[in-house]
């Protein structure tokens, strides 16, 4: 039995092996769909679109973009997590997927055993705005006047666990002010609210708020990532304000369900990072303010898993709420 039990388990590996090769060979010979844990015109929403294009030529079958918004982005997880492991569903995973095990206590999927890392797609930075009947015109100003009115200003978000709340959440950390917090089901409600003036401040994506910016319908009062943004380049950053080491923003990443068998994986990486050094693409995801990141399945791998270490101790050090 000892004999031919190394032999036995290395032809079963190969068969494995040849089965899943086959499989990509064909592979993709349906449309993909490409859940969105929010709703439309979020930034999540809006990158998924933005690639979805070139991908689908490339792969040469239709990549279907389904929003799933709600639940702090936990259906949408979801939904993927427990979908066949055929390279037919995937997911574009932003901050919540790192940040909700440390947020809720129980999830019905385990973020580092049910999924597959394929590639980074993007670090979107947030812009600090407030809508312009809010009597601040710097930085300094919305703090102040936060200090005199301890829980009397709001700040929206697209959900509990979006970035909009986690920035906002260490910003009032770094800053100690109190402010309330009021989720949406998505960025694109969140900046309608505020637009609309029925919230005071949104840490908002910069795809999502800057023609509202240069419309003069809100008023940008800094930038979340370390430099300045080439779409608002008047407008400093949080470190240049004074809030040393500050850089935490919205990121993207696209995960399939655990198991999907490597070569289509390969496949749906070439396609994507493809998608991503499009000149047509590259300006667009510029103009969006997004920070294009493609990589390998390994570097966004090892990305998340950087990801799960740090969102624990920030959650913990900025007194965020955790969800029973």
């Amino acid at each position: 039995m000892r004999t031919f039990a190394l032999p036995i388990a290395a032809s079963l590996a190969v068969a494995a092996w040849v089965a899943s090769a086959a499989l990509a060979q064909d592979y993709p010979t349906k449309p993909i769909r490409w859940i969105i844990p929010y709703s439309p015109g979020g930034a999540t929403d809006i990158t998924a679109r933005t690639l979805s294009p070139h991908m689908s030529q490339t792969l040469g079958q239709q990549i279907v973009a389904e929003n799933r918004a709600g639940g702090a982005a936990i259906p949408g997880f979801d939904l993927v997590a427990k979908a066949a492991p055929d390279g037919y569903t995937m997911l574009l995973a932003n901050i919540a997927f790192a940040a909700n095990p440390s947020l809720f206590k129980k999830l019905p999927f385990d973020v580092q055993k049910d999924f597959t890392p394929v590639s980074k797609v993007a670090v979107v930075p947030m812009v600090v705005s407030v809508h312009p009947s809010l009597p601040v015109k710097t930085l300094d100003d919305l703090i102040r006047l936060a200090r005199k009115n301890p829980g009397k200003l709001n700040f929206g978000s697209a959900g509990n666990g979006s970035a909009n709340q986690l920035t906002t959440e260490v910003f009032r950390s770094y800053t100690k002010v109190d402010m309330v917090h009021v989720p949406f089901k998505g960025g694109g409600p969140a900046v309608a609210a505020l637009v609309g003036g029925q919230i005071d401040l949104l840490f908002a994506t910069i795809s999502s708020a800057s023609h509202h910016i240069k419309d003069g319908r809100l008023r940008a009062l800094a930038l979340t990532y370390y430099k300045r943004s080439s779409t608002l380049p008047e407008v400093p950053t949080l470190q240049e304000l004074g809030l040393k080491d500050y850089n935490y923003n919205e990121w993207q990443v696209v995960v399939v369900p655990a198991s999907t068998p490597r070569p289509i994986v390969d496949r749906l990486n070439k396609a994507i990072v493809g998608a991503l050094a499009d000149p047509k693409v590259k300006a667009r995801m510029a103009e969006l303010g997004n920070e294009v990141e493609g990589t390998t399945p390994e570097e966004a791998a090892a990305f998340l898993k950087k990801e799960w270490a740090l969102w624990p101790r920030i959650i913990k050090e900025a007194g965020i709420q955790v969800v029973n």
